[in-house]
C-alpha cells in the first residue's frame, strides 16, 4: 500500500511538453503540481521534438518544490515506450499513463521505469471498473479523473453537477483512499468561467478529492482555496485538539466543542487538517 503524502496537490497544472514558452512560465507559477504532457497537447509531429524539449527543460531544473510529473503516451502508440525510457533516471516525482485500464498496463510501465511513482489517467469505463487493481499497484502513487475522456466514453450530457459520471468518479475516489494515494479531479473546460470552476472544486473537495487538474494559469487560485484548509477549519481543529487533550487529562474519552462530540477519529482528522495548512505554507 502506498503511503498518503503531505505533499500539497490542490492544483495540478498541465503544460505542454512542446511549448518552451510555457514549460519557462510554469516556474514562477503557484501550482502544487504540473503534468508536463506530452500526450493530448502535443500534436503527433511535434511528439519526439516535445519529448527531447522536455528532458532537456527538466534536467535544468529551476521548478522549486512543485511536484514534477510526466504524462507520456500510451504503450500502445509508437511513442509512449521511447517517452518512459527517455525519463529514466531523472529528477521527477511521478509518470503519469494515460487511459489505464488494468494493473497489467501498470505492471508493464513499472517494469518500463524503476524508481519513480507512478500515476494513472482513469478516463474509461473499464478503468472505473478495475480501480481497485489499480490503485492496489505497490508502486502507484496517484489517479488522474480524465473527465472529458470518461464523458465521451459514457455519453454523457453536460451537466454542472456532473451526475452522469459520479458513479465512476466514486469508484475511483473508493479505490484511492483504500490504498493512500493521491486522487486529483478532472479538469474544468471553461477557463474564464471563475464562477463555475468555484463550483466544481467546492464539488470535487467535498466529495474527498486532493485537488485538482487545471488547463490554464487562471484557474489557480480558485482550486488552491478550495482544496485549502479555511481560517474557519483550521481555527476548529486546533480548539477540538485542544479540548479533546483536557478531556483526555481528566480521564475522559469525549469532548464537546461548539455543541457537539468531538472522539478520537476528529482528532485524526483535526491534525491532518493542520498537517495540510503547514505543507501549504511550506510550498509559499
Amino acid at each position: 500500500m502506498s503511503q498518503v503524502t503531505n505533499r500539497p496537490y490542490r492544483s495540478a497544472l498541465y503544460i505542454p511538453g512542446s511549448k518552451e514558452r510555457a514549460l519557462e512560465k510554469a516556474k514562477g507559477l503557484a501550482c502544487d503540481a504540473i503534468l508536463f504532457d506530452l500526450e493530448d497537447a502535443v500534436a503527433p509531429e511535434e511528439k519526439e521534438n516535445a519529448r527531447t524539449l522536455l528532458k532537456a527543460t527538466l534536467a535544468a531544473g529551476g521548478y522549486g518544490n512543485r511536484a514534477k510529473i510526466v504524462r507520456v503516451n500510451g504503450f500502445d502508440t509508437q511513442w509512449g515506450r521511447d517517452d518512459v525510457a527517455a525519463f529514466v533516471g531523472m529528477d521527477i516525482d511521478g509518470i503519469l499513463l494515460p487511459k489505464v485500464e488494468s494493473a497489467a498496463m501498470v505492471e508493464a510501465l513499472a517494469q518500463a521505469i524503476p524508481d519513480v511513482p507512478l500515476w494513472a489517467m482513469m478516463e474509461t469505463p473499464l478503468g472505473m471498473l478495475n480501480a481497485a487493481e489499480i490503485a492496489a499497484h505497490p508502486r502507484m502513487a496517484g489517479f488522474v479523473m480524465g473527465t472529458n475522456d470518461l464523458a465521451k466514453e459514457l455519453n454523457t450530457r453536460f451537466r454542472a453537477d456532473r451526475l452522469p459520471m459520479m458513479g465512476g468518479l466514486h469508484l475511483c475516489l473508493i479505490a484511492a483512499k483504500a490504498y493512500g494515494i493521491v486522487v486529483l479531479d478532472g479538469v474544468y473546460n471553461a477557463f474564464k468561467d471563475e464562477e463555475g470552476l468555484k463550483f466544481e472544486c467546492d464539488q470535487g473537495r467535498d466529495m474527498g478529492f486532493d485537488g485538482k487538474t487545471l488547463i490554464h494559469p487562471a484557474q489557480l487560485d480558485v482550486a488552491n482555496a478550495a482544496f485549502a484548509p479555511s481560517d474557519g477549519e483550521i481555527d476548529l481543529a486546533k480548539r477540538q485538539i485542544e479540548a479533546f487533550e483536557a478531556a483526555e487529562a481528566a480521564g475522559e474519552g469525549v469532548a464537546v466543542v461548539d455543541g457537539k462530540i468531538v472522539e478520537n477519529l476528529h482528532i485524526v482528522t483535526a491534525r491532518a487538517t493542520l498537517a495540510k495548512a503547514d505543507a501549504i505554507k511550506s510550498m509559499e
